[in-house]
């Protein structure tokens, strides 16, 4: 409007304090609620940096200003001149940083008048998500989700600085590029100029950091928006952001140094929270083994212990003939928990069964002597040894599963987590950080009959097992072989786990066309294939490719665990729904004719 100068803020409402009583001010903001007090009506203003209480005094103010302030709705944008004032003793607020002042009302103007919300501008809201998410610009309003934003950048502003410091160039990569469908599928983009072609979106800028390692920019890094058209989840959006970062002549161990120095950083910087490294580290196979989970939250116990050893050949017979056949008979102990119910027992047996468990047994060690159902057939001294292997004390509870290695440790896995949340042995306030590394290059896959990578295709394998590359070219393959020799390739592949959840992953890539050739072979893509998806990656690495790796951490998942969040919805200003709809905006929706013609599309339905 013209005349918005002349009432224009000239503080915040955050910002007012004692020592600025006798000033005359102006704020803008929303009107957060009021209270009549006998005539003498209380407001509260909100903007983003706080609540200012302002008081509206009838022996000041005329009639037409009392009822003015009298009569304005929650959240109608408001405009408000007057002089700053101690509380009265007795009314200071000590919950809000401006609660030892109020402003006292001069003047009122009504900037925009808001319709009722459909839901309070509350901390607290019994309003569903879907709601929330139509109007994300109100829900935004509220602190719950302010706060989270503002550390977000907070964030982003400490890793650019961190970064930058240490020689790293923010370098951004193009959102139109190639579409190398491998993996997750890519959002397409048509073009108009040339007909019947298209871009894809990004997935991750991959294959564009290493051209700019090729082109010797040896830091590189950016905050980069990455696009995949996959089934959500709690921890997945259609676009994500993730800290892109790619540097040459580096070790695995000296991009574990990187990361390490900046989420200690970060944490310090953000959260005051002194983190010690070098972070703990695991093989895959240890995880595996120990957590039955490549993603282990290691803030609690409830490790898996093999019993494979201890009872071939007991008297019950389902556990040594398992053992005979070369399965695995695999435990856990849960501390302080041999009180359980035959029910309680019967819900953790359901569970394990929904995990793929044929069976679940179990012994309880309570104070007059352990409890099983098939005590009977194992006896004190079996029974004994299971106790000693898992650590199990009088009180705990011990579960056991007997099946292929795979399946043990997977069941194991996901009681170890329900367990977890049902008894709350996660700490929310610790922050537990843990690499996983040498990932197997490969994996089987049965509906096609050949391996996949398991992570990345660009990933290299160690170099003690390149030879195996080669073997495997005459080695038959075979649905389950885990001695083939493409199954026994480890990957130069790196994971970093916080809480349970995997924070980043990244590796060392192939800096030599010959072996990414080999393993684009490997994994069903032909040279004239190869050559036209990735022909400009292979071309490049005979340039004069440096050795190099990197790594990206979710900018998204990392700020949802600082900042204690369920999903990472919440610490996106604008996300979509597990459906990768916007409720706000209505996107995805239809075009019409005339961009589709220009476009040289057409919609066909599939029937």
């Amino acid at each position: 409007m013209s005349d918005f100068k002349a009432v224009q803020r000239t503080h915040t409402c955050g910002e007012l304090r004692a020592s600025d009583a006798g000033k005359t001010v102006r704020l803008n903001g929303w009107l957060h609620r009021w209270r009549d007090h006998g005539g003498l009506l209380f407001v509260d203003v909100r903007d983003r940096y706080g609540l200012t209480q302002v008081v509206f005094r009838p022996d000041i103010l005329d009639r037409e200003t009392m009822k003015l302030a009298g009569h304005v709705r929650a959240e109608t944008v408001i405009a408000v001149e007057g002089v700053v004032g101690l509380r009265p003793e007795g009314m200071i607020n000590t919950e809000m940083p401006t609660g030892e002042i109020e402003v006292v009302a001069g003047k009122l103007a009504v900037l925009n008048e808001s319709k009722t919300p459909p839901f309070e501008i509350a901390e607290e809201t019994t309003a569903a998500e879907e709601l929330r998410l139509r109007y994300r610009y109100l829900d935004l309003r509220r602190n719950f989700l302010k706060d989270k934003l503002i550390l977000r950048h907070k964030v982003c502003l400490a890793i650019r600085n961190y970064l930058s410091a240490r020689d790293f160039l923010e370098i951004e990569t193009p959102l139109l590029m190639r579409s190398t469908p491998e993996g997750a599928r890519d959002y397409i983009v048509p073009s108009r100029t040339a007909r019947g072609k298209f871009y894809a979106l990004p997935q991750s800028p991959q294959l564009l950091k290493q051209m700019l390692m090729i082109s010797g920019f040896d830091k590189y890094f950016q905050l980069a928006r990455c696009l995949r058209d996959e089934d959500l989840r709690a921890d997945r959006q259609p676009e994500h952001t993730q800290i892109d970062m790619e540097m040459s002549f580096v070790t695995m161990d000296d991009i574990f140094a990187v990361i390490e120095g900046l989420m200690q950083h970060l944490f310090k910087e953000i959260l005051g929270i002194d983190l010690v490294i070098p972070f703990p580290r695991l093989t895959y196979a240890e995880a595996m083994s120990r957590y039955g989970i490549d993603k282990p939250d290691t803030r609690y116990g409830l490790t898996i212990t093999d019993l494979s050893d201890i009872v071939a050949g007991c008297g019950f017979k389902v556990f040594a003939e398992i053992v005979a056949a070369g399965k695995t008979v695999k435990a856990i102990c849960a501390p302080g928990q041999a009180g359980l119910s035959r029910k309680q027992v019967g819900q953790w047996e359901e569970t394990a069964k929904s995990a793929g468990a044929k069976g679940l047994a179990y012994i309880l060690y309570g104070a007059d002597g352990p409890r099983s159902s098939i005590a009977k057939f194992l006896g004190p001294e079996i029974m004994q040894q299971i106790a000693s292997a898992t650590a199990a004390t009088t009180g705990d509870a011990v579960f056991i599963v007997a099946d292929d290695k795979t399946v043990c440790e997977g069941v194991l896995g996901r009681l170890r987590i329900e367990m977890a949340r049902e008894w709350g042995l996660a700490d929310p306030r610790r922050f537990e950080f843990l690499w996983v590394h040498a990932f197997p290059l490969f994996e089987y896959n049965p509906e096609i009959g050949r391996f996949d990578a398991m992570h990345n295709i660009v990933t290299s394998p160690y170099a003690e097992d390149l030879a195996l590359l080669e073997e495997g070219r005459s080695t038959p393959l075979a649905a389950v072989d885990p001695h083939h020799p493409w199954a026994r390739v480890r990957a130069n592949q790196y994971d970093l786990v916080l809480n349970g959840t995997e924070i980043a992953s990244g590796g060392i890539r192939n800096h030599r066309r010959d072996i990414q050739q080999q393993i684009l072979n490997i994994l069903g893509i032909d040279d004239e294939r190869a050559e036209r998806m990735f022909g400009f990656l292979l071309e490049a690495l005979e340039y004069g490719a440096p050795p190099h790796g990197g790594i990206a951490p979710g900018l998204d998942r990392l700020v949802a665990v600082m900042t204690g969040s369920d999903s990472i919805r919440d610490v996106i200003a604008f996300p979509k729904t597990t459906a990768a709809q916007s409720l706000m905006d209505g996107a995805p929706a239809e075009i019409d004719d005339k961009q589709l013609h220009e476009l040289g599309l057409a919609i066909v339905d599939k029937k």
